[in-house]
């Protein structure tokens, strides 16, 4: 049953014209949090793109305009592709996208071959892949974690490397095979001393009349870079320069991210700046997360050697580049109410395209399993600490082995947690919580269930509710240290969380949020933030510390609905510690200063910093999905407070319950898009019209005499995309409008 609610996902477009927003200023990092392993980048006019190893999740191309936010484009590789696979260390290995004669390719190996497929745009759609043929001059085949480099000839060469002792430059016709010109490199690290361990990763670029050869030593750590002024196999004609990364940086052995290695090429932009990408671990408990994506600066030095910044536990001064309105990468909500899933979205292993449909149900995401052994399973990167999943899933199990839910899976694909619709012990349809050997349930009769899965660092809690409001628990919460600590050097996969279906029936899906506004917020966990810290405050929960005045904390993806199902929030609450004379948060959507300030709430003193009281303030009108900002103020130079938790509150009465919801919305509105002259056909009388901005700003109203079921309006409107909303005494609907 779809909700008149979110009927279209919200994406808070901050355009900035001059001044650069404070929020944007600087970065910390992962800039892309989960798995982003092996990940290259390219610069196509003020555009950039990445990709990496995907392995047996279908590979996601990355875009941004700013070096820091990033959004999912599109997959170049399809999960119905037949040579894709389906076991944990296959699929996808290595990737790098480039433009070159028009089209963009996208590079990769597969199965033990090197493959590329092409499209028209970078968002695709991508064509079936074309395997690359090894050429007969080059005396091993071309392996895998390759790149591809074009010279300023508009030559274009695979940057080769294919086990321990094997580098190579192979250069490309404009069909992208081989033209067997070769430049053999296996002078760089030969049997059997292996000098640089593994040499792999290689990538290349220009700078200043030099080619710059750079490569990791092996997933240990350590990036080494050479150069030579022409692209020669010539051994005496490269230069080796050390290492690439600030090895002797003090901060170095602090650091969440060390051995920092497999970078991308570096990328150089106007004002004569450097930088790379590059994949990376975290220490010990989250190293399950995988290889996060880290942006680093590059500096030559007057010798021309490029040291690259070692990827500290800091602030660094972000690109001067705009973002162009990319929210932070998290992943994101996802209401299904498009005719194709949003790329951001992985299938695992190979999947044939019967598996899922968003057509067949409009609002509904289909998943059909594979077979009756193997689930069906579409992910996302699980890159933080703190979040709340829910969905709402229909699903009519007919046996023990059938499930349908949320799921958080360890990359080696072994160990997950889950929180579904099914069978429980005793026959009868319930919902089901699990993890390892334990198992949790409850038993419900109701096909269609809201299914809410939150993590607070390690632990997660289950719950499930049937109108989206009010919310059981299932059992006792789940301590995952296991998967989110486990060191895969295996199957090379990183944590990953998303809906499935397993069994033989098929399961309905209405929608996926990452972050519920009114779930409460770990303060610790910020995606970003500038000055402030964290600090241990006990019971397993700390706080975010260190906050001076000026200070900020982004909390990234937070759904807040639009109104219509889940009651706005009327309130923000903090609880915070102070033994000061505290200071004021100020509540920013989408950026700080340049976005939209929803509340203000002052701090005082609760009498030390171990008392933890709970300080609330009224929001302004808020919906859809925003990154939400705190800016921290107050005088003096000293710390201001302790900050525990952040939480929005729902306005108490006019909530609807789902029974009250119709099944489908009637309304339609001719034409669509429209310049001004709107037609509204309905399915009941109404006497209402309104016409908000998509961030809930009244825009047009009107009252009619007498109700009735159609209705022509003149809303004289500027371009732009809005909410139409119709309503009776007892019903009430909203669709999307276009307005020309």
């Amino acid at each position: 049953m779809k909700r008149t609610l979110l009927v279209i996902p919200f994406l808070a477009v901050a355009v900035f014209a001059g001044a650069q927003s404070l929020s944007f200023k600087t970065y910390m990092n992962p800039v892309i949090p989960g798995d982003h392993p092996d990940c290259t980048v390219t610069r196509v006019g003020n555009d950039f793109y990445t990709t990496g190893s995907s392995f047996n999740i279908t590979p996601v191309i990355y875009h941004s305009t700013d070096l820091v936010h990033w959004r999912a484009i599109a997959q170049p590789v399809s999960a119905s592709w037949p040579t894709f696979g389906d076991k944990p260390g296959g699929g996808c290995w290595g990737g790098h996208v480039v433009q070159y004669n028009g089209k963009w390719w996208h590079f990769f190996s597969c199965a033990g071959s090197m493959h590329y497929a092409k499209a028209d745009n970078p968002e695709g759609p991508w064509a079936t892949p074309v395997k690359i043929n090894n050429p007969t001059s080059l005396p091993y085949s071309l392996g895998y974690d390759n790149s591809v480099f074009i010279d300023d000839d508009n030559k274009w060469y695979l940057v080769v490397k294919n086990g321990q002792p094997n580098n190579g430059i192979v250069e490309l016709n404009a069909n992208g095979q081989p033209t067997g010109v070769v430049y053999n490199l296996t002078w760089l690290n030969p049997s059997p001393t292996y000098p640089y361990s593994w040499a792999e990763g290689p990538v290349l670029w220009k700078y200043k009349g030099y080619y710059y050869y750079s490569f990791a030593r092996d997933l240990a750590g350590g990036q080494k870079v050479m150069r030579s002024k022409t692209l020669t196999a010539d051994q005496a004609s490269w230069e080796m320069l050390g290492d690439f990364f600030n090895e002797t940086d003090p901060q170095k052995s602090s650091s969440l991210f060390t051995s920092p290695n497999h970078a991308s090429p570096a990328v150089m932009l106007d004002d004569s700046t450097s930088w790379v990408i590059h994949p990376l671990y975290a220490k010990g408990e989250w190293k399950g997360q995988g290889r996060q994506g880290l942006l680093n600066q590059v500096k030559y030095n007057a010798n021309g050697k490029p040291t690259a910044d070692y990827p500290i536990n800091q602030s660094f001064t972000a690109p001067k580049l705009s973002s162009s309105g990319i929210p932070w990468m998290v992943p994101k909500s996802d209401f299904f109410d498009s005719e194709k899933l949003n790329p951001e979205w992985s299938y695992l292993g190979h999947t044939a395209t019967d598996k899922s449909s968003l057509t067949e149900r409009p609002g509904w995401l289909r998943l059909t399993p594979k077979t009756s052994s193997r689930w069906t399973y579409v992910s996302k990167n699980d890159g933080e600490h703190n979040y709340s999943l829910l969905t709402r899933v229909d699903f009519k199990p007919k046996s023990a082995n059938e499930q349908a839910g949320l799921m958080i899976m360890r990359g080696d694909e072994t160990k997950y947690v889950k929180l579904v619709s099914a069978k429980t012990s005793t026959g009868k349809k319930g919902v089901v919580f699990s993890f390892e050997n334990t198992v949790y349930e409850t038993e419900n009769e109701s096909d269609t269930l809201w299914l809410k899965m939150v993590r607070v660092n390690h632990i997660i809690t289950g719950f499930f509710s049937e109108d989206g409001i009010t919310w059981k628990q299932v059992g006792q919460n789940f301590n995952i240290s296991i998967v989110d600590s486990y060191s895969d050097f295996s199957t090379w996969i990183g944590t990953r969380q998303g809906l499935f279906v397993q069994g033989a029936t098929s399961a309905w899906f209405d929608l996926y949020i990452y972050r519920d506004a009114f779930t409460p917020i770990l303060a610790e966990c910020p995606a970003n933030q500038f000055g402030a810290t964290k600090t241990a405050a006990g019971s397993g929960i700390s706080s975010l510390d260190n906050i001076h005045n000026n200070d900020w904390a982004l909390y990234a993806g937070v759904e807040f609905g639009d109104g219509s199902y889940y009651p706005v929030p009327d309130s923000v609450e903090f609880s915070a510690a102070c033994n000061t004379t505290g200071g004021r948060i100020e509540v920013w959507l989408d950026s700080i200063d340049t976005g939209n300030k929803i509340a203000e709430c002052a701090i005082s003193v609760t009498g030390n910093l171990s008392t933890y009281k709970s300080f609330k303030t009224a929001v302004s009108a808020v919906s859809g999905r925003h990154d939400v900002y705190l800016k921290f103020t107050g005088t003096g130079t000293g710390k201001l407070f302790l900050l525990k938790w952040i939480t929005f509150s729902r306005k108490a009465g006019n909530t609807t319950s789902a029974a009250d919801v119709p099944k489908t919305i009637s309304t339609k509105v001719f034409p669509n898009p429209a310049d001004n002259e709107l037609n509204i056909h309905a399915g009941f009388d109404f006497e209402t019209v309104e016409i908000l901005t998509i961030g809930g700003n009244k825009v047009y109203s009107e009252k009619l005499k007498i109700p009735g079921s159609r209705k022509v309006i003149h809303p004289y409107l500027a371009s732009g995309v809005y909410l139409l909303k119709i309503a009776s005494e007892k019903q009430s609907e909203t669709v999307k409008i276009i307005i020309n």
